[in-house]
């Protein structure tokens, strides 16, 4: 299975070129074209249970797609948003991605949900957060662009900035300073992230786009 990822960084999609046998697992409403030999299967994202879980809490969808071939076709897959799309590889390892930042994954990788803890909801990041973990590629997007940063002491990450990070990150969330800074400085609650470990950005958040949109209707 060929894949690229095409248009970056601003208006990212996942070019698959899917010769026959080969199977790739999107996100529900993921696919934006494909050939007619290509077929679709749809089942529960992990389960029925962890499927209405991640619907519920996590924000993803309760189900995903998954593509096949009996003679070959090309498929290509994309994000509701503008922005750009990031691949790793797993071996055997895992990777945490906040709710919307999945896209595919190769049939070797399992979804499952990982507890986010009460204060992830009250920074509206929500109660879950999807796990990703075996072999294989996953596919996960962002609004705006993608950085990545290897951490090993404290790190500050803006709310809604944050979209990835291992198993080895410690998440807590807490003010940007002290009371008046916090609610005067535009900022607000922040996370505080504690390695080592890596983690992946995205250059605009949601709630930024919000509240200036916000801003700027009367």
């Amino acid at each position: 299975m060929d894949v690229e990822i095409r248009n970056k960084p601003a208006f990212a999609n996942i070019y698959v070129k899917l010769a026959p046998g080969d199977r790739i697992v999107a996100e529900a409403d993921a696919m934006a074209s494909m050939s007619s030999s290509v077929e679709m299967q749809t089942k529960w994202s992990g389960g029925m249970l962890r499927g209405i879980l991640k619907r519920l809490f996590g924000g993803e969808s309760m189900f995903v797609n998954v593509f096949s071939t009996p003679s070959g076709g090309e498929l290509v897959l994309t994000q509701p948003f503008p922005g750009d799309i990031e691949c790793i590889e797993l071996k055997g390892n895992t990777l945490y991605l906040q709710p919307g930042a999945f896209i595919a994954c190769e049939p070797g990788v399992k979804l499952g949900l990982g507890w986010a803890g009460i204060r992830m909801l009250v920074a509206r990041e929500g109660l879950f957060r999807l796990k990703v973990s075996g072999n294989g590629r996953v596919w996960f997007g962002a609004y705006g662009g993608i950085f990545q940063r290897d951490i090993q002491d404290e790190y500050v990450v803006d709310s809604g900035h944050l979209i990835a990070y291992e198993p080895s990150i410690q998440v807590r969330i807490g003010m940007a300073g002290g009371l008046f800074t916090s609610f005067f400085s535009g900022e607000g609650l922040v996370t505080r992230l504690k390695g080592p470990g890596r983690i992946y950005m995205q250059s605009r958040s949601f709630g930024g786009l919000a509240a200036w949109t916000n801003a700027h209707l009367w």
